[in-house]
């Protein structure tokens, strides 16, 4: 019977002379890697695979995506939510020049798409929500959700 692989990255870690053979965490098959060292590793590639999409595809230089991260206080620049952890902000540009303008989540983003970046529908959203029609024509009426109280009538 063979012994069991060690992960590579352990034994680099500790050394192999403070710890026993059979101390450290095993390898699972196919990887040289324990569970651990895996996940890391593959957030690291992940991470990688980003910043070289965002340089070909917008011409971003080495870390510029990062330093527009941090600029923008690690959130989305429109609505100041989203912080890209669960999945990175868009590349925001624009589509006649080709400019980068920053980085968006995906529910901003496409919304800057479904308004083709007019800046006179931009103008209208401003006005709708300051102003809008209801509150012209002197309707006061309320959304009740009865999502919350329990009834579905």
């Amino acid at each position: 019977m063979t012994a069991p692989r060690r992960c590579i990255d352990c034994l680099a870690e500790y050394g192999r002379r403070d710890k026993k053979p059979a101390q450290y965490r095993p390898a699972p098959h196919p990887g040289p890697r324990c569970a651990s060292h895996h996940r890391q590793k593959q957030k690291l590639s992940k991470a990688g695979a980003h910043e070289r999409r965002v340089q070909k595809t917008y011409g971003l230089a080495p870390g510029e995506y990062g330093r527009l991260y941090l600029f923008q206080g690690k959130v989305c620049a429109i609505c100041r939510r989203a912080t890209g952890a669960t999945r990175k902000l868009s590349v925001d540009h624009d589509h006649k020049t080709g400019a980068v303008r920053g980085l968006l989540c995906r529910p901003c983003n496409d919304l800057l798409g479904h308004i083709r970046d007019d800046l006179a529908t931009a103008q209208r959203i401003v006005n709708y929500l300051h102003i809008p029609p209801a509150k012209h024509l002197q309707i006061q009426a309320l959304h009740i959700d009865h999502r919350k109280d329990g009834t579905n009538g």
